[in-house]
C-alpha cells in the first residue's frame, strides 16, 4: 500500500452507471474533493453472475483504482458490496473502504408491523449480508425479497421512464398486496434513477428508501477519520472511466451542483454525465 494524503482522489465504482446515484451525494457532502468513478458497463450486470465472477471483477477494479492512487474506495454496488467488502477490509485493514447495502433498517424501523418490499438483483438477495439484515429486522416488519431480473439494464440503456419501464415495474409490484406495504427499499443503486416511476406506480402512501445518502456520509466520515479530507476550495472534479470504452471525461460540479464538461463521444460517458445532473 501507500501513504494517503488529502490531495488524492476518492475512488467510486459500480457494475455500471447506477453508482452515480451515490456519487451525487458524495459530491454534496464533499464538494471540494476529486473523484474517480469507474463503471464496469462492459461486464454488467453483476447481479446475475456467480459469486466468484463478481469477486474477480471487483478486485480487478480495486486494483486499477489503487494504481491511480486513490485515498478511499466506495463500492457503490449492492452486489459487489455483498461479495467483496469483507474480503477487501481483511486484505487492506488500514485503507478506507465503504460499501452500500439495502436500507432495510430505516425502512423497517419507520414502518413497524408493515410489509417492506426489497427490490434488488438476485445475487444481492442471495448473499449472507442481505440475509443478516433480513433476520435482524424480520421481527419489526415483514421483509419480502423481490428479485428484479433485468431492471438495472433499463437504466444502463438510458430508459428511465416510458411505457416499457412502467410495464415492468407494474408487473413486479402487482404480485404483492400494496395496501399492506409500508415501504419499498431500492436494493440496487441503478433503481434510484427509477424512483419517481416506482413511487408513482406504488402510490403516495408507500415510502421509498435507498442507501445512497447514508453511504456518502459514511465515506466522508472515513476520510475525515483518516485525516485526508481535502482542504482545497476548488469545485469538485470527477474523472469518469468506463470499461466499455477507452475514452474518459473530466467533469466539474460547482457548489450549486451545476455540471460542466466537454461532451464525450461514448454513449456510456454521455449517459454518466447526464445522470450526474438528474434527480434521484
Amino acid at each position: 500500500m501507500y501513504d494517503l494524503n488529502s490531495d488524492m482522489p476518492i475512488g467510486v465504482f459500480d457494475s455500471g452507471l447506477g453508482g452515480i446515484s451515490v456519487l451525487k451525494h458524495c459530491v454534496r457532502y464533499m464538494p471540494h474533493e476529486r473523484f474517480i468513478y469507474f463503471g464496469d458497463s462492459k461486464n454488467a450486470p453483476y447481479g446475475t453472475k456467480s459469486l466468484e465472477e463478481v469477486r474477480e471483477l471487483s478486485f480487478a477494479v480495486v486494483d486499477r483504482l489503487f494504481e491511480m492512487r486513490v485515498k478511499g474506495i466506495l463500492v457503490a454496488c449492492n452486489t459487489a458490496t455483498s461479495a467483496v467488502i469483507r474480503l477487501l477490509r481483511e486484505k487492506y485493514p488500514d485503507f478506507p473502504f465503504v460499501g452500500i447495502e439495502p436500507a432495510v433498517k430505516p425502512a423497517a424501523l419507520e414502518n413497524p408491523g408493515r410489509t417492506v418490499l426489497v427490490l434488488a438483483t438476485p445475487r444481492t438477495l442471495k448473499e449472507e449480508k442481505f440475509q443478516y439484515l433480513k433476520r435482524e429486522y424480520d421481527d419489526v416488519a415483514k421483509i419480502i425479497k423481490v428479485p428484479c431480473m433485468g431492471l438495472m439494464e433499463y437504466v444502463e440503456d438510458g430508459k428511465l421512464d416510458g411505457p416499457e419501464v412502467e410495464r415492468y415495474i407494474s408487473q413486479v409490484l402487482g404480485d404483492y398486496p400494496l395496501k399492506k406495504v409500508g415501504a419499498i427499499v431500492l436494493g440496487c443503486t441503478h433503481y434510484s434513477f427509477l424512483r419517481d416511476t416506482i413511487s408513482r406506480i406504488a402510490g403516495p402512501d408507500i415510502r421509498v428508501y435507498d442507501g445512497a445518502q447514508g453511504t456518502a456520509r459514511e465515506m466522508r466520515r472515513r476520510i475525515s477519520v483518516a485525516e485526508v479530507l481535502s482542504d482545497s476550495e476548488d469545485d469538485a472534479q470527477i474523472l469518469f472511466l468506463n470499461s466499455a470504452t477507452e475514452e474518459t471525461v473530466t467533469v466539474t460540479v460547482d457548489y450549486d451542483e451545476n455540471v460542466s464538461c466537454t461532451q464525450p463521444e461514448d454513449i456510456h460517458l454521455r449517459r454518466a454525465v447526464a445522470m450526474l445532473g438528474m434527480k434521484c
